[in-house]
Formats: structure tokens, C-alpha cells, sequence
């Protein structure tokens, strides 16, 4: 691979125009099919293989022409202190509003007057308006949302608080100015990291056009591949992340190859040819962690890793072909001035003399080095002291409760937060939940009397109202509407549903009726247990897969099986910190936390795919410096400082500028991308500075030669992929000793690309 790699890196650097052009029209493209592209609904939200589901998809065939996803919205009105909703001057305004919703919009399928819908609470001070439309939120014109938010405009001039809820409001998700401020402190990074402003632009605007053609691509899709909105918010969070560092460790190789002496088109072979490979092998990480998600078998889940993955594969693609043309438009300006001078005042050395390696050996101990060796003389202590902090971290993620967010997650000074509070304290918390019960009397000989056999059953069980049987117009199923006690995300609204499940099994034994729990509150109960029960066979796969990929990289089995551990130490600690921080509420605040609750169903086994495969990134980054050394004759220990004076700096520099993109999303207003980002900005920090520069380097002190053990029938069994170039560099030795001196020298490296 390295070799090929190799014949890529100098191939892109000399035809650099040709190859800049194909990615500035790849891009055009993808910003003109955004453009010119119809704009994108809601994704359909569906778990297959649930009893909610199962409930939906029926209503859906025996209600054909009723839109079960179209939006809804409850106008609530709270009367003013010492009045009722029901005194004469607030009815008529509130019957006026009903008139003033039926004729605001043809979008409108159907409004409910409280007065005749019972709709108004028991002490008579608060009253809602329920409206249904015929498409679902997105698709929703400016002039009906502009209708739905003034028809409560005279109500309140009247004295009654007003406040709107459902999704008929929802709007697309923004980050903030957060985001740009990681950006920013990306390219802060990179300059202190670079010393050049010009080698510090390379890996962002490389990034910048990778991200803009995978989002303006999905963006383009977005309809015709059915998704969300929030999957170019991922896409791009994780493409720009991976597409700075894979840049990053490209210029950085770059810029030592020509410390070394290297002519330029030879520095861009040889870098993309070794830290080239190791971001093919890192990539191939994030892939396989982000394609993996099919497993968990929910089509939203699944498009997102799918678009995600496609980003993380354009901005290896980029890496490897975009940045080394790049460079050779660069010139020297890729060096620092100071490096410049000193390459200057050695202009009258001979190119590759080894005059860089001189000055590289006898110039004084980096961080990284005198860190590593550090390590090397107290590995215990490093090992316990990592391995034990990041564990009391994770004594939170014991307490993990999982769920999806409804209204009362919003932001308080939200009208759709205001309205759940109104409901709630009018007519209890579990009125923002309501089940509604489906039962499908087909095969049932007395469809009425089964329906009244499952009220009497719910009303036994405990519950706050259940309200009369409705059946549609074969009469062959029939819709119960359950109010419980308690809130959405309540386990005691959890047993009531799994109640009611268990009383339809003697149900249907008896009377041959089926028995369907659905709605939000069951939709989200039957989403969070298909994510445990995905959880274990999701970590089996991917790790699985990332196992034999690291092994075929590393050639060892404790490498690997060393990497997958500390992977699993530090999500765990991530999940702690998730847990303490959205749901106990510690330093909530800061993060702009206003109400805490249970984490997001899809948020942990989205996180370890991410995190799995940006962990492995710097696994390979780091270890395979080590390795290359290891290889080529130094000692495990004296290894483990090379890997760290030369990848130290840059890992940390990837690292950071990698948490400060994700925390950038800590800003939006929607709920689950400021957990992820979150989660995957404090993943990274675990993972890259306790796991990657202290653990790692502890075991492998600790291991020596064995670290690196592979048995003989497994070495000859698998494929070396040559990943720290020893098969290049003795290709380019034996290349460059046959050429002779007569010819240059420069020739029999020619001559190789040629191959």
C-alpha cells in the first residue's frame, strides 16, 4: 500500500492544477444540486420489528387517507388570575381563535374547539386548542405558521397568556456561533502547531471543501434518500473533524520529509506513502464504526451513519490527493520562516545528506520525547493513575437512563416549553404523554365488547382518564386514548405501557382481539430498548472488525486487543460524563443544560461508533511511528520515545483542534447535537490525552518485545500492507543504490513512479 500510496503522493504533486480543478468542479456540482434541489421534509421515523410500530403501520392500512405523521399543535390558554377560561369574554375569544385556525389555512385538516372537545381543565384555568394538518412539519408554509403564532395575539391583549405546542413550530437546528469559534480555534492551533500560515490553511480549507461537497450532496439527496435534518449536522461535525487531522498528519509528514533533505515532489511521495496509509487505515476506522449502525436495524439511524461515513470517505480521498497538490502550489512557504532560514544558511548541503537528520538528533528533547520517557520510567504509576481516574468518571454511567426528548426538553424561554408546563399543571404530567391504544378486532366475534373488555382493563390498572373506544369505518379496529399519571419519561409511565401490553396477551386469548400499545410516549419506550438490546452486537461487530483491520496494520495481537480496551475505558468515562452533566445537571449551566432528564436513546451507541473509530485514529497515527521504528531496529522502549518525538505535537494538535470542532456544536438549539457534541468533544479528550499518551505508551513499556508478537502461522496467513513503509524505503534504497552514481541517483526514484 505504501508503494502505491507512494506513486499517488507524486503523481498528484506534479499534475496539482489538474487535480485542484477536479475538486473545485466536484464541488460546484454538489453546491449546485443543493441549490437547485426541491427542499427536504422531515425524515419518516420508523422502528421496525416494534409493537409500536406494528400499531402504526395498521392504523395506517385500515385508516387509508388519515395521515398519521402530519403536524399537530395544541394553542394552550391559561386565564388570568382570579378568572376562568370559561367566563364569558375569554370563551368568545378563544371560539373566535378556533374560527380564525379552520379559515387560516388550507393546510389545516381539522381544529377542536375545547369547549366541545373537553378540553379544558377541572379548575377551569386552562383550555387548549388541538389543530391537525395534512403534511407533517417541514413541509408546513410560512403563511400557516404565520397564522398558528398570531391567533393568540388577541387573546393576550386580553389578559390570558397564550403559548403554542407540538411540532407544527419546529424549524431546522442551529449551532450557533460556537461552531465558528472552534473553527477558529482550529486554525489558532494549527498556526502555533505549523509556525506558517500557509501550512496552517492547507488542512482547513481542504476540510472546508470536503465537508462542502459531502453536505451540499446530502443536501441534494435529501429528498429522494428520505433524510433528517439533522444528518448534515452530523456529517459535517465529524467530516470537519477528521478532515483537519488527516490533512494535518499528511503536511506535518510533509514538512519532515523536507527536513530531511527531501526534494519537494519526493517529500509528497514519501508522506502520503507512510502517514498516508495510516490515514487510509484510520479512515477505514470511522467507516466501518459509522456503516456499522445498520446493525441496530432503524433506517434513520442507519442513513445517518451511511451520510457520515460518505464524508469521513471524501476527506481520506482528499487527504490523499488534494493536500499533496496543494503542496506543490505551497512552494516554501509550507516551512516556517525560521525553518526557512535555516534551510538557507545549509543551502551548500547536498539534498538528502542527512544534514536534516543532524540537526532533527542533536536538537534539544521535545515535549513528547521527555514525556515518554517519563512514562518509560514510571509506566505503573501512569497506567493506574489513567486507568483509575478515568474510572471514577464513569461511576455515573451506572445510573444511565435513555429516552427521546419531547417538548419538556426545550429551552424555558420556548413557547413549546411554556406550553408542556401549562398542560402539565392544567391536567397533570402525563396528559403531554397520552398512549393511544390500538386494538384489532378482525379476527374477534364481538369487536365491541373486546374494546370494552381492554377500558376496563387500562382503567384497572391506574391511570389518569381513558377515553371511549373509536373505531373507523369498517369497524374493524378501534383507538383507545390513555392519559397516565406521570410524565413521558416517567418509569412509572414505562410499567404502564408494559401493563397494558401483558393485559392484551389474555386479551386476545379470550375474545381474539390484538391488543397494540403506540403513540409518542410507547414509540420512544420500544426506540431506547432496541437500542440496549443493538448495543452489544454493534460493539461485537465493529470492534471485531476494527480488531483484525488494527492487526493487519500493527502485525501483533496485544496491540490491537490493548487499543479496543482503552477504546471501552474511555466511552465508558465519556458516558459518565454525559450522565452527570445532562442528566444529574452537574455544571449544566455552563453547557446550557436548562433541563436535565434521560440521554438520548440513539446518543450512546451513536457515540461509540464515532468514538471507536476517531480513537483508532490516533492509535494508528501514534503507534505506527512506534511501530516504524520498532521495525527498523530500535528497541521497544527507544521505539516508544521516536513515536512520541515525532507524533506527540501533531497528535495533540489533532486532538484539540478535533474536541474544539465537536464542542463547537455544545451551541445548538437542538437537544441531541449538543449532547453529541458534547459526548464526542469529552470522548476525544479521554481518549487522546489519558488512554492514547499515557496508558498506551504504559502497557507497551510494560509489555516490551511482546508487545509486538504475532505467531509465525498468523504472520504468513495475513497480507502486509506495509503501513509504516519499510518495503518502500527498501525499494527506494535498492532503486536509488542500482542507479549508480552516473545518473543521478534522482532517476532510479524516477523510475519507480514508472513501475
Amino acid at each position: 500500500m505504501a508503494t502505491f500510496l507512494y506513486k499517488l503522493g507524486r503523481l498528484t504533486f506534479r499534475r496539482r492544477g489538474f487535480v485542484a480543478l477536479i475538486w473545485v468542479a466536484l464541488l460546484a456540482v454538489g453546491i449546485l444540486g443543493a441549490a437547485t434541489a426541491s427542499t427536504a421534509t422531515s425524515s419518516s421515523f420508523s422502528i421496525p420489528g416494534t409493537e409500536a410500530q406494528r400499531a402504526f403501520d395498521l392504523l395506517e392500512e385500515r385508516n387509508p387517507g388519515n395521515s398519521a405523521d402530519g403536524a399537530t399543535a395544541r394553542v394552550v390558554f391559561k386565564a388570568p388570575e382570579g378568572e376562568k377560561v370559561t367566563d364569558a369574554e375569554n370563551k368568545r375569544e378563544i371560539t373566535g381563535i378556533v374560527k380564525e385556525l379552520q379559515s387560516g389555512s388550507q393546510q389545516i385538516a381539522k381544529v377542536d374547539d375545547p369547549f366541545k372537545a373537553q378540553a379544558v381543565s377541572q379548575d377551569g384555568s386552562t383550555a387548549y386548542i388541538s389543530v391537525s394538518y395534512q403534511v407533517n412539519s417541514m413541509e408546513l408554509t410560512d403563511a400557516t405558521r404565520d397564522s398558528l403564532e398570531d391567533a393568540g395575539e388577541d387573546a393576550q391583549k386580553s389578559g390570558m397568556k397564550v403559548e403554542i405546542g407540538g411540532d407544527a413550530l419546529q424549524v431546522m437546528p442551529h449551532t450557533g456561533t460556537a461552531e465558528i469559534i472552534g473553527v477558529v480555534i482550529a486554525a489558532i492551533v494549527l498556526v502555533i502547531t505549523f509556525g506558517s500560515l500557509v501550512a496552517a490553511g492547507l488542512p482547513l480549507l481542504t476540510a472546508l471543501i470536503g465537508v462542502g461537497i459531502g453536505v451540499s450532496t446530502i443536501t441534494a439527496l435529501a429528498n429522494v434518500l428520505d433524510l433528517g435534518s439533522t444528518t448534515s449536522t452530523l456529517a459535517m461535525m465529524i467530516g470537519l473533524a477528521v478532515g483537519i487531522d488527516y490533512a494535518l498528519f499528511i503536511v506535518s509528514r510533509y514538512r519532515a520529509e523536507l527536513a530531511d533533505g527531501r526534494e519537494r515532489e519526493e517529500a509528497a511521495g514519501r508522506a502520503v506513502g507512510t502517514a498516508g496509509s495510516a490515514v487510509v487505515f484510520a479512515g477505514l476506522t470511522v467507516v466501518i464504526a459509522l456503516v456499522g449502525l445498520a446493525v441496530v436495524n432503524i433506517p434513520m439511524l442507519t442513513k445517518m451513519g451511511f451520510a457520515a461515513a460518505g464524508t469521513v470517505a471524501i476527506a481520506v480521498v482528499i487527504a490523499l490527493t488534494l493536500v499533496p497538490a496543494l503542496l506543490g502550489f505551497a512552494g516554501k512557504r509550507v516551512m516556517g520562516r525560521k525553518a526557512r532560514k535555516g534551510a538557507d544558511a545549509e543551502k551548500g548541503a547536498e539534498p538528502g545528506n542527512g544534514a536534516g537528520l543532524t540537526k532533527s538528533a542533536d536538537a534539544k528533547p521535545n515535549m513528547g520525547t521527555r514525556w515518554a520517557r517519563f512514562v518509560l520510567r514510571k509506566p505503573v504509576w501512569v497506567m493506574l493513575v489513567g486507568v483509575l481516574g478515568l474510572g471514577v468518571i464513569a461511576v455515573p454511567a451506572a445510573s444511565l437512563e435513555m429516552g427521546l426528548p419531547d417538548d419538556g426538553a426545550q429551552p424555558k424561554s420556548t413557547t413549546q416549553r411554556q406550553a408542556y408546563d401549562m398542560l402539565s399543571d392544567g391536567f397533570g404530567p402525563g396528559f403531554n404523554g397520552p398512549l393511544m391504544v390500538v386494538v384489532d378486532t378482525k379476527n374477534s366475534s364481538d369487536g365491541k365488547a373486546a374494546a370494552a373488555r381492554v377500558s376496563e382493563e387500562i382503567e384497572s390498572i391506574g391511570v389518569v382518564a381513558v377515553a371511549p373506544a373509536q373505531f373507523n369505518k369498517a369497524g374493524d379496529t378501534a383507538t383507545i386514548v390513555v392519559i397516565p399519571k406521570d410524565r413521558p419519561s416517567s418509569h412509572a409511565t414505562e410499567e404502564v405501557v408494559h401493563d397494558i401490553r401483558d393485559a392484551g396477551e389474555n386479551i386476545k386469548a379470550d375474545t381474539g382481539a390484538e391488543v397494540l400499545v403506540t403513540g409518542a410516549t410507547a414509540m420512544n419506550i420500544d426506540f431506547s430498548q432496541k437500542m440496549n438490546d443493538a448495543l452489544v452486537p454493534y460493539l461485537a461487530l465493529v470492534v471485531g472488525l476494527a480488531f483484525l483491520l488494527l492487526m493487519l496494520v500493527f502485525r501483533s495481537i496485544l496491540v490491537p486487543l490493548k487499543a479496543a480496551l482503552g477504546f471501552l475505558l474511555s466511552v465508558v468515562a465519556a458516558l459518565g460524563a454525559v450522565v452527570a452533566v445532562f442528566q444529574w445537571g452537574w455544571l449544566g449551566s455552563l453547557f446550557g443544560v436548562e433541563q436535565t432528564g434521560p440521554i438520548m436513546s440513539m446518543m450512546p451507541i451513536f457515540m461509540v461508533g464515532v468514538v471507536f473509530g476517531l480513537a483508532m485514529d490516533y492509535e494508528v497515527f501514534l503507534v505506527t511511528r512506534m511501530r516504524e521504528a520498532y521495525v527498523h531496529g530500535e528497541s521497544p522502549g527507544q521505539a516508544i520515545v521516536t513515536g512520541f518525538k515525532h507524533g506527540a505535537r501533531v497528535v495533540t494538535a489533532a486532538a484539540v483542534i478535533m474536541m474544539a470542532v465537536f464542542a463547537g456544536f455544545i451551541g445548538s438549539s437542538e437537544q441531541m447535537i449538543k449532547m453529541i457534541g458534547f459526548s464526542l468533544a469529552i470522548a476525544v479528550l479521554f481518549d487522546a490525552f489519558v488512554v492514547r499518551m499515557a496508558i498506551v505508551p504504559a502497557v507497551l513499556a510494560l509489555l516490551g518485545r511482546k508487545a509486538w508478537w504475532l505467531p509465525r502461522w498468523l504472520d504468513r496467513a495475513l497480507p502486509n500492507v506495509d503501513v509504516e513503509g519499510e518495503k518502500l524505503q527498501q525499494q527506494l534504497t535498492d532503486t536509488s543504490d542500482s542507479a549508480g552514481s552516473g545518473d543521478g541517483g534522482g532517476e532510479g526514484e524516477r523510475e519507480l513512479v514508472r513501475v
